[in-house]
């Protein structure tokens, strides 16, 4: 089983010193347009990469709906000294994800060739899974490859649906390339008890999400050992203001993920 899987917290930029802060700096995802638009976000993961944390930047398509232009994706990049890009994808789509993700990579290296590009692993079946992954995975330009969460119950022999499956798939047939990075995007259904089973891919780096925030400020405590029912959750940034009675709670369900994940980063606040 890998030692760990580095777990990137998501939080409101108001609780980012109280939940994201990391003790020693790991790895952050950060939003490209609050980077570009936020003075304070922008200075904490600056701070974060000079403490030596690795620093990614997303595109906006998940909370815009569209990604941002290349030249403020790497802008918002530099502020930040990130070292990798998520570059766009379309939801269940591999095809438009390939589309998008080639346009923007050639935009991205006409502009700096300084930063990691990662792409977000998208289809319909498991064909075409199988092409984008192969795709991506003969490309040149490709650094890295994140694997979206699995959000719905689905067959569970399903590599498009299932993540799970598509990880124990590219282990068993040797897919796994020495040269790229995977990161996990997001906890799914099953949320952090997925984690002890991803660890036994040890090429598996990161994993990043929001779910131990919101869970805690709506007082759900998430168990070590399960049962993981999520009930429905408001987005991030419309969580509004945590009560600071379930700080702690929210502190304990970011402990219950990383030790899912086999990882010792702390809060520096919690630290002691």
């Amino acid at each position: 089983m890998a030692t760990s899987i580095d777990v990137s917290v998501i939080a409101p930029p108001a609780y980012l010193d109280a939940f994201v802060a990391q003790e020693p700096a790991s790895v952050h995802h950060v939003a490209a347009q609050r980077v570009l638009s936020d003075a304070a976000y922008r200075a904490f993961f600056h701070r974060e990469a000079q403490r030596g944390a690795e620093i990614i930047v997303d595109n906006g398509v998940f909370d815009l709906g569209h990604a941002l232009p290349a030249a403020d994706l790497v802008a918002a990049a530099r502020a930040v000294e990130a070292r990798e890009i998520i570059l766009p994808d379309v939801m269940r789509d591999g095809a438009a994800t390939v589309k998008a993700s080639d346009a923007a990579a050639r935009e991205i290296l006409d502009l700096s060739d300084e930063f990691r590009l990662c792409v977000v692993l998208h289809a319909a079946d498991d064909r075409e899974w199988l092409r984008c992954y192969d795709h991506f995975a003969s490309s040149d330009y490709v650094r890295a490859i994140a694997l979206p969460a699995s959000r719905r119950p689905a067959p569970e022999d399903q590599l498009c649906r299932t993540r799970w499956t598509a990880t124990r798939y590219l282990e068993d047939r040797g897919m796994v390339e020495d040269r790229i990075v995977y990161r996990l995007l997001g906890l799914g259904r099953t949320g952090h008890l997925e984690l002890v089973e991803q660890r036994e891919h040890e090429w598996i780096a990161s994993v990043d999400g929001a779910a131990p925030v919101i869970l805690g400020a709506m007082g759900i405590a998430m168990l070590p050992d399960g049962p993981y029912e999520k009930p429905p959750t408001p987005r991030i940034e419309n969580l509004g203001p945590i009560p600071e009675q379930r700080f702690d709670l929210i502190r304990h369900n970011i402990a219950v993920v990383r030790q899912a994940a086999g990882s010792s980063v702390r809060i520096p606040e919690a630290v002691g």
